[in-house]
């Protein structure tokens, strides 16, 4: 009887010892040369958690999720994590390098890491150039894109959640629709700005300058404008700036201004305008940029922005001395046709 007995109390130890499974993530970790004092995890409109950062940059918190991705912002910088309940995560970063050292460790790491891995390969694998290419060559270099994205899913598989599989084949999927879609608007583009070229430019006046004082468009008459139109939150804006910085350099001693007008106005900040300024001053200095940098008197809703007709950023436009349009949706500073477009100027 002793014996059945100590065999039950056994039992019923085990059961009530059993830990149950958590029904929320934990994510923890430690942030090197923090941009602020709190992490911003979110899923689109459905979903928001401000997390805060310590001094040393430390953090923790637990969040009840539904699983699927998430953003996590900085303040400057945000990557994209999949989380579900029961995860265990701990994140390590440095803001000076943001996308090349970011690590993830514990339950969940496997995913995340693939995420980290997926996101620094997708770095260089399109170049916008691509929409200067010819039908058939563009055709012929998406079906590469393709491959390589198959390619790199089935050596990087191990070990991911089955949704998380399972979205990524989808996003493989339509990525030949989507693509080809910009295709065509790029190219409808140049109809629709047509109008623009050799007419009087949209005007802006008094942008606050970043080196003080204010700067207008009729102070850089008498010489060509290379205008790019971006914001710090903007990732292929960013991508650009290493390429904007090689054509300033290229063309200093030239009849050309190059002016990266900032429509940075509460985005990525909460919707906090002057929060948005201050990052982006911090990102101007951390970058180096170059140029006349200038920040919209009203975000999008300026004269400029809106005369110009943009409601997507990067766009680059290209003014002549006398003010006029010679290109409302001119090259990229990382496509060929730049270099080609400028050099072919008069009086440059």
């Amino acid at each position: 009887m002793m014996k059945k007995l100590l065999i039950c109390l056994s039992a019923i130890a085990v059961i009530a010892c059993k830990e149950e499974p958590k029904d929320y993530v934990t994510l923890a970790g430690k942030i090197a040369n923090k941009n602020s004092d709190s992490l911003f995890v979110y899923q689109g409109r459905q979903f928001s958690k401000t997390i805060k950062v310590n001094e040393d940059g430390t953090f923790s918190d637990t969040l009840k999720v539904v699983k699927g991705m998430y953003g996590i912002y900085d303040g400057n910088e945000s990557t994209n994590v999949f989380l579900k309940n029961g995860y265990d995560l701990n994140l390590t970063l440095d803001t000076k390098e943001f996308d090349e050292s970011i690590k993830f460790s514990g339950n969940g790491a496997e995913s995340n890491n693939y995420l980290v891995k997926k996101a620094l390969m997708q770095e260089n694998l399109i170049n916008p150039s691509i929409f200067d290419l010819d039908e058939d060559e563009f055709k012929k270099k998406v079906a590469e894109i393709e491959t390589e994205m198959n390619g790199f899913l089935e050596n990087n598989n191990n070990g991911l959640d089955s949704m998380l599989v399972a979205n990524e084949k989808l996003q493989i999927s339509q990525f030949n629709k989507g693509i080809s879609g910009a295709y065509k608007q790029q190219k409808a583009r140049a109809t629709q700005f047509a109008d623009f070229i050799g007419k009087p430019s949209p005007d802006f006046v008094n942008y606050e300058n970043v080196k003080g004082g204010t700067t207008s468009l009729a102070d850089l008459k008498g010489k060509y404008v290379y205008i790019d139109v971006w914001a710090t939150w903007c990732g292929p804006c960013i991508r650009e700036i290493p390429s904007l910085k090689e054509i300033e350099k290229d063309f200093h001693d030239k009849n050309i201004e190059f002016v990266s007008l900032s429509v940075d106005d509460g985005r990525g900040f909460k919707g906090d305008a002057a929060a948005a300024k201050e990052g982006w001053k911090k990102m101007i200095k951390e970058k180096e940029l170059g140029g006349i940098q200038i920040l919209s008197d009203k975000g999008w809703k300026s004269d400029f922005v809106q005369g110009y007709k943009i409601n997507g950023i990067p766009r680059f436009i290209l003014i002549d001395p006398a003010g006029n349009v010679v290109n409302a949706d001119a090259p990229r500073p990382s496509s060929s046709k730049l270099r080609e477009l400028l050099n072919g100027l008069e009086n440059i």
